[in-house]
């Protein structure tokens, strides 16, 4: 397929896919340039590595309902959907319903299919300066190989001031009664009832800088710190594993375990929640990038699976 017949293809359809012949991943380019599937195909069964979405979610366009979705330019909230930076007042359009202004843009616009090769598709999406006084451009490179997804997401600064960016993946993961995600942090922070940050504190296992725990026994909303980058989890029912390993900036992961739901977050960022209004003090690293005119911040997130627990 011609990159310009891939393009066309894409815009008359909610869904394109990449297969290296062991896994199969289709995107929802018009739905915030989200992930709806990440599976591999066994036996004439499908693994899915991702919470698939339903076709109710594709057909709404609705990024929140899918397996993974770009966030882009922040992650997480902002109090109030406010913040100071260079001595401008910035306020985004925070409605009742989402008061803080979660996650940025990224996942509420379509993105434009740039190229379309069998096993790899990139996506962009730019946006014009408005309650978001920058305009900037926002990539997505995704990519497998050997039944590996590698999803290289990057920022640049089109605005002709400094810009300050956050950015990372939410990948949504099937959650079993048995299912067990391991990492290394070396912090977390507590939120209020709106889940804002409000004290950093050591982790849940106290001075043992290794977290450990069955999703099924947590109720996390929570951003770590001291995150190596790596974790892992697994599915002991089911004798399956997948490693995460993300590329710096992406130094914090939010957990987020809601009881009784089928499902479970364990998103890379690069940025605490609420960092621009944390920039000015010096004793916390928000994680907050400020990007110079013209530019770039790129980081790679590579999810490996195997059967072999």
């Amino acid at each position: 397929m011609t990159k310009n017949s891939a393009v066309a293809v894409a815009q008359r359809t909610e869904l394109v896919s990449i297969s290296d012949g062991i896994a199969t991943v289709e995107i929802a380019p018009a739905a915030g340039g989200a992930l709806a599937s990440y599976r591999w195909w066994r036996d004439g069964s499908a693994v899915d590595w991702l919470r698939p979405a339903d076709p109710v979610a594709i057909s709404r366009r609705d990024a929140g309902a899918m397996a993974c979705f770009p966030l882009v330019p922040y992650s997480n909230r902002i109090r109030g959907g406010r913040f100071e930076f260079a001595g401008r007042s910035i306020q985004l359009p925070s409605q009742p319903d989402d008061p803080h202004y979660e996650h940025g843009h990224g996942w509420r616009r379509p993105w434009t299919v740039i190229s379309h090769q069998a096993s790899m598709i990139v996506l962009r999406c730019r946006h014009t300066a408005d309650t978001w006084p920058w305009s900037y451009e926002a990539e997505q490179a995704i990519s497998l190989a050997d039944g590996r997804l590698c999803m290289t997401i990057a920022v640049r600064n089109l605005s002709d001031a400094p810009m300050p960016v956050g950015f990372g993946l939410h990948p949504y993961f099937p959650s079993t009664p048995w299912t067990h995600v391991q990492a290394r942090v070396s912090g977390m922070w507590e939120t209020d009832a709106e889940v804002l940050p409000i004290r950093h504190v050591p982790p849940p296992a106290g001075a043992d800088p290794s977290i450990g725990f069955d999703v099924s026994e947590v109720d996390f909303d929570t951003v770590f710190t001291g995150w190596t980058r790596r974790a892992r989890i697994s599915w002991p029912e089911h004798e399956r594993q997948l490693d995460i390993e993300a590329e710096a900036p992406l130094d914090f992961l939010v957990l987020y375990t809601p009881p009784g739901e089928p499902f479970f977050c364990a998103e890379p960022v690069s940025n605490i929640t609420d960092a621009f209004n944390r920039m000015d003090d010096e004793k916390i690293h928000t994680g907050c990038i400020v990007l110079a005119p013209g530019q770039k911040q790129s980081a790679s997130i590579r999810f490996t699976p195997s059967l072999a627990v």
